[in-house]
C-alpha cells in the first residue's frame, strides 16, 4: 500500500464548509495562499511555475475522512432531492477523498525559506492539505463543447445586501472594500441547504469567514447580512 504525504496547506478564508462556493470561479475576487511543507518546501520544486495563468489543486477532503462514502449521493444543483451516482458527482464524500480544483496562480514567493503560491479563490476549507499541483494546460484541459449533465450552467447568483451595522464593521477594516466584495460574492451562491434555496427563510443563518462570524437571512431571492463579529476565540 502506498501512503500518499501532502506537499503543503492551503490558507483561505473559508474556516468551515459551509458557505464555501462550490467552484473555485464562484467567487473570484477572493485570493488565497498555499504554503509548501516538508520535502517539497524548496524552491526548486517551484521553478518555471510561474509560466503558467492556472494550476490543477489535488488535496484530501480530510475533514470528511472518517464519515465513509456511498454509492449513490444527492447533488445541491438538483435539490437535494434527486440520486445520482457518486462518480457522476462532485461529492466530498469519496472512495478515496481526494478532490482537484483548477485555480488561478498569482505569483510564487520565497518568504525567509518558505514557498508561498499565491493563488485565485479556492473551494477548500482553510487547512485542507494538498497533495498535488499540476500545470493547467489550456490545448490539452479546456474542451469548449463538452457537456456538463445537470451541471451544464453556472449557478444563478442572488443579491446581497448589508446592513449598517455590518457596513461599519467593513468600513473601518484596512481591507474593508475588499472583503465586502469576497463576501458578496460568496454569499450570493446562497450557501443554505438545496431545498431551502429561492425560498424566504426566517432563521438567522451564521458562517465564519475571515476572522469573522458573519450572520444574515434570506428573504425574496436576496441574502442580508446582518452582522459581523469576531470570532470566538478557544481555549
Amino acid at each position: 500500500m502506498h501512503t500518499i504525504s501532502p506537499i503543503g496547506t492551503i490558507r483561505t478564508p473559508y474556516k468551515e464548509k459551509f458557505a464555501i462556493p462550490r467552484q473555485p470561479n464562484l467567487a473570484p475576487t477572493v485570493t488565497t495562499e498555499l504554503h509548501l511543507v516538508g520535502e517539497a518546501n524548496t524552491e526548486a520544486s517551484v521553478r518555471e511555475l510561474k509560466q503558467f495563468s492556472h494550476l490543477w489543486l489535488l488535496f484530501l477532503f480530510d475533514q470528511n475522512i472518517e464519515s465513509g462514502w456511498k454509492p449513490t449521493v444527492r447533488p445541491p444543483r438538483l435539490g437535494g432531492n434527486e440520486r445520482v451516482g457518486v462518480f457522476a458527482s462532485r461529492s466530498t464524500f469519496r472512495p478515496n477523498a481526494i478532490g482537484m480544483s483548477a485555480v488561478e496562480l498569482i505569483d510564487v514567493e520565497l518568504q525567509q525559506g518558505q514557498v508561498v503560491i499565491k493563488l485565485g479563490n479556492v473551494d477548500l476549507v482553510d487547512g485542507t492539505p494538498i497533495i498535488d499541483i499540476k500545470p493547467y494546460i489550456p490545448y490539452s484541459d479546456s474542451i469548449p463543447d463538452a457537456i456538463g449533465g445537470y451541471a451544464d450552467s453556472a449557478p444563478n447568483p442572488v443579491d446581497v445586501h448589508f446592513s449598517a451595522a455590518a457596513e461599519a464593521v467593513l468600513q473601518q477594516h484596512q481591507d474593508g472594500r475588499y472583503r465586502k466584495q469576497a463576501l458578496s460574492e460568496i454569499l450570493a451562491q446562497d450557501p443554505r441547504p438545496a431545498y431551502k434555496k429561492g425560498k424566504p427563510d426566517p432563521k438567522t443563518y451564521a458562517v465564519s469567514l475571515f476572522e469573522w462570524n458573519v450572520s444574515f437571512i434570506a428573504t425574496d431571492n436576496c441574502i442580508a447580512v446582518q452582522n459581523i463579529a469576531p470570532l470566538a476565540q478557544s481555549d
